[in-house]
């Protein structure tokens, strides 16, 4: 047999896996990948910084349940991508890092851009490692998916420094592992099940939290059937939206404030892959005497912040299939309809209170007018502060990993130009659509050259009111609007940036424009970039609430 070096390993090993895309950006350390991909045909989409080749790695996950594989360079650009790895890790979404390295006879003498890399992954993968010898390079690549896809997923890194990547193997001393992942997941004890099931049973007020535990289950089809034969409503959240329909009559949509109703309310909580953190209010928002079952892939997210009063270790879907089983079946329960209605009727109070005629635009009407353009066969991206609240509670999600959004759990701004990138190239035939805040966009807004060079057609709509708006509206609500510093932008032209780059480039000042301006933007087949001028004064209710909380301590 032939002769092959590390860098062809790699590429042997990930074809092995159906990978498709690389996203990267290059460097002197990685010429041996890339070299190696022409011949595979695994295609390197090569963006302007490897934080967004990092993030498009996790959209990719995101999008298609599947690993999404980025390699960075060593040194800088191994720290450019530590932001989007540890997004990963605070979002439990698997992707693997390729970090190249300086050669191993190099280390610790003064080599180019030498670093212990190490130390800094370890903290925010689940698995990190490095390879000291090509014929190994298979190996650790099967590591690698064995820990960031089994359990509870996460980031893995996996470090190649250039003389393994460099050196050549005879192919036929090269072991290529086998059946490396497990097949069959783990299913909830049968005493724990049974007392969520007799719980369940006997609740009046019922409710159903499926978080992004839900998306690395594939538990979309068990979630809806134990929906229908309990007419238990259901709550998605984060990367869980789109896991049942929002078409579904059981699926509780509208505003974020309404939504807050039926968890007030519950008497039992069936939790599934969701964190109780701040964003619950770390337990403290749920009603006095709530009887609450958690479901999790991770035995140690059992209890944290509020002890679940049954708490099951086990699979989402296997745990849904189970209790599905066990529970008697009551499709017509009058509080599920009567919640979704309820919700739906306090949505449309306070939509029906917003002037959407107003100039300049509420951001209301701009998330209304691109649903309307788009519709539920489109697919989502939120990235922003107050805009991308307003946009998650508005955009429908109709299949899993159809509605994504900055992470609940890390917060991180940016990641809108590379999830929207990955969404396209995982959904070529629908429209994918990215809702940015003006302050986001200039993270990651240069990937928009990335979008042109490789015809990735996304629509950036922007919402620019001119400031990191929530950070503003903050300052004046503890501070007074005398001492706002450090979050204005000004109107600036983000959609003259893209037609520079090539792109379609929109400017809206008025209503009325909006959906013919995104319209355009759809048939113009290009990467386009619709830039909304909305009302600077303007403060999503969320927001307003968090800034009295902050306000308070």
């Amino acid at each position: 047999m032939a002769k092959l070096h590390g860098g062809q390993l790699v590429v042997k090993a990930l074809q092995r896996e159906g990978v498709k895309y690389i996203f990267s950006l290059s460097g002197g350390h990685l010429l041996r990948i890339y070299d190696a991909t022409i011949d595979a045909g695994i295609r390197i989409i090569d963006t302007r910084h490897e934080q967004a080749a990092g993030h498009m790695a996790e959209g990719w996950s995101l999008a298609t349940g599947e690993m999404g594989v980025c390699a960075v360079t060593a040194g800088p650009g191994l720290t450019d991508a530590v932001t989007a790895v540890a997004n990963a890790k605070m979002s439990n979404s698997p992707m693997l890092v390729l970090g190249g390295r300086s050669a191993l006879f190099e280390n610790d003498i003064g080599a180019l851009q030498d670093l212990d890399q190490m130390a800094l992954m370890t903290p925010i993968t689940k698995w990190a490692a490095k390879c000291h010898e090509a014929k190994r390079i298979p190996e650790y690549i099967s590591m690698a998916y064995r820990h960031a896809m089994s359990g509870r997923p996460g980031p893995a890194y996996l470090e190649l420094p250039f003389d393994v990547l460099s050196q050549e193997v005879e192919e036929s001393d090269v072991p290529f592992p086998e059946n490396y992942r497990p097949k069959y997941r783990a299913a909830g004890q049968p005493e724990a099940i049974e007392e969520a099931a007799g719980l369940l049973a006997k609740a009046e007020r019922p409710l159903i939290i499926c978080g992004a535990g839900g998306l690395w289950a594939n538990a979309g089809e068990a979630l809806t059937a134990f929906a229908e034969k309990t007419g238990i409503p259901v709550m998605t959240r984060s990367y869980g939206n789109g896991l049942m329909p929002d078409s579904n009559p059981l699926t509780i949509t509208g505003t974020l404030m309404a939504t807050m109703g039926p968890m007030s309310q519950a008497d039992v909580i069936l939790l599934l892959g969701s964190r109780i953190n701040f964003s619950m209010m770390y337990g403290r928002f749920f009603p006095p005497g709530v009887k609450i079952i958690q479901v999790d892939i991770e035995p140690t997210e059992l209890g944290i912040n509020r002890g679940p009063d049954v708490g099951i270790h086990g699979d989402i879907r296997v745990v849904l299939e189970q209790l599905t089983q066990a529970v008697p079946a009551t499709p017509d329960r009058a509080w599920g309809a009567d919640t979704t209605k309820m919700v739906q009727e306090v949505t449309e109070m306070t939509l029906g209170a917003i002037d959407m005629d107003s100039v300049p635009i509420h951001p209301q009407r701009l998330v209304c007018d691109i649903r309307e353009v788009v519709g539920g066969e489109g697919v989502y991206v939120c990235d922003g502060g107050d805009i991308h609240l307003f946009g998650v509670e508005t955009f429908p999600a109709e299949r899993p990993g159809s509605l994504l959004a900055t992470g609940l759990a890390f917060g991180c701004l940016g990641v809108g130009m590379p999830f929207a990138l990955a969404q396209k190239l995982a959904n070529p035939d629908r429209t994918v659509i990215l809702l940015s805040g003006d302050g986001t966009f200039g993270l990651n807004g240069m990937e928009f050259d990335t979008a042109v060079r490789h015809g990735i057609p996304i629509v950036c709509v922007i919402g620019n009111d001119q400031a990191w708006g929530m950070i503003k509206h903050g300052q004046e609500a503890m501070f007074g609007s005398d001492r706002v510093l450090g979050c204005e932008l000004g109107p600036v032209r983000y959609d003259l940036m893209v037609q520079g780059l090539g792109g379609h480039g929109e400017f809206v000042e008025r209503p009325e424009d909006i959906k013919p301006a995104v319209e355009r933007a759809i048939a113009s087949g290009k990467p386009a970039c619709v830039n909304v001028l909305t009302d600077p004064t303007i403060p999503h209710p969320v927001s307003v609430m968090a800034a009295d909380m902050m306000g308070a301590y």
